[in-house]
């Protein structure tokens, strides 16, 4: 099946929604180390596997352009300009539905923006530089395992690494230009006895150990729809029930919560979270490194006195979607490079607002950071 990267080669099987780039800017969320089943597939087009098919997005002024592709076995015709048969396209309001649930458009972003301006003059210096970043809202079985796989690692790697998962454990959807893309694979496919050796194989290593043993933990117990359910649970709840998953920490359960479990206060604290929130928000933390201690505690200045949670600190400065107002910064760490043929930094998944370095572009860095 060929690749459909312009909406004018095709019109018939093209769709659009209307989204300014105020509220959205495909390249830096795409990119920034939120999903990691999203390429570039060229200039300004970006193609993935949302909701068990492959897309490709393209945003064109205020219009966001899309198009499915259907499974192998659903078109073994196709016409000659590569448009499939009338048949095989997608029910349009359930397409729609889809890609403005992933992307939580009915989220006006624009006034966000304004009220964490007003409230944090930081936000408001740095923001007006990257509009349109917004978070996604994932299946949370692809989030939870995405992201066990980012422990010490950049997203490069980690972009490889799924996209080897879901090679070895996930349903074969269609093959683009000879490009094969892949469902993710189920929590069945991931608990088998043979599991682990199989991701040990790919080049998960110690990570394989995590990967099985949840996928194990959430099948014997809270099943996947137990984990859909923590969307309902209250946040400290959710954040609970993951920690206690192999292979989750505070961070990890976190960023879950954030990208898939309806948690927009949730704030992931990373070392880059750590340091500004000591350099240039004035916070004061026990140790001269991020603990686990120090990730539950901090001490504001201004006070001396209240120990805090380092995601209570942001929650107090930027209200109930601290978690998003963090994510601004998320795309300077993935358009840095966004190809995996290209070195990146080791990050966490979100990167911290108001480093120095968001003024300087979008240019490859040198550095290893660590997470």
């Amino acid at each position: 099946m060929k690749l459909r990267d312009d909406p004018s080669a095709c019109p018939s099987v093209w769709r659009c929604l209307s989204c300014p780039p105020a509220e959205l800017r495909l390249d830096l969320v795409l990119s920034s180390g939120q999903s990691f089943r999203w390429w570039e597939s060229s200039p300004g087009a970006w193609t993935g596997v949302l909701g068990g098919r492959v897309w490709t997005l393209r945003q064109d002024g205020d219009r966001l352009w899309y198009t499915v592709y259907g499974e192998e076995d659903e078109h073994n015709e196709e016409e000659r300009d590569g448009c499939l048969p009338e048949a095989a396209k997608l029910d349009a309001a359930e397409t729609d539905r889809i890609l403005r649930d992933y992307f939580q458009l009915d989220v006006g972003l624009s006034a966000l923006y304004r009220a964490w301006g007003a409230a944090d003059p930081l936000f408001r210096k740095v923001a007006k530089d990257f509009p349109g970043v917004r978070v996604l809202r994932q299946d949370p079985v692809e989030c939870l395992f995405s992201f066990i796989c980012t422990s010490n690692n950049h997203i490069s790697r980690i972009t490889a690494m799924i996209e080897r998962l879901c090679q070895a454990f996930g349903r074969r959807l269609c093959c683009l230009d000879a490009r094969p893309f892949h469902a993710f694979p189920s929590l069945s496919a991931l608990t088998g006895t043979d599991a682990e050796a199989r991701l040990r194989a790919l080049g998960f290593g110690y990570r394989a150990k995590f990967v099985s043993g949840s996928a194990r933990a959430i099948a014997e117990g809270l099943g996947p729809e137990g984990l859909f359910q923590l969307r309902t649970a209250p946040y400290a709840e959710a954040r609970r029930v993951l920690c206690a998953l192999p292979g989750v920490g505070a961070k990890v359960a976190d960023c879950v919560c954030l990208l898939s479990l309806d948690k927009a206060e949730a704030v992931p604290v990373d070392t880059h979270v750590w340091h500004i929130a000591r350099q240039r928000y004035g916070v004061a933390l026990g140790g001269k490194s991020l603990t686990p201690r120090a990730y539950q505690e901090i001490v504001c200045h201004h006070t001396g006195v209240h120990p805090l949670s380092t995601g209570d600190f942001f929650r107090g400065l930027w209200g109930p979607r601290a978690g998003w107002a963090q994510a601004v910064s998320t795309p300077l760490s993935g358009t840095l490079a966004p190809h995996p043929s290209h070195a990146h930094p080791i990050i966490s998944p979100l990167q911290v607002l108001f480093c120095a370095d968001l003024r300087k572009g979008q240019k490859p860095a040198s550095s290893q950071h660590q997470v």
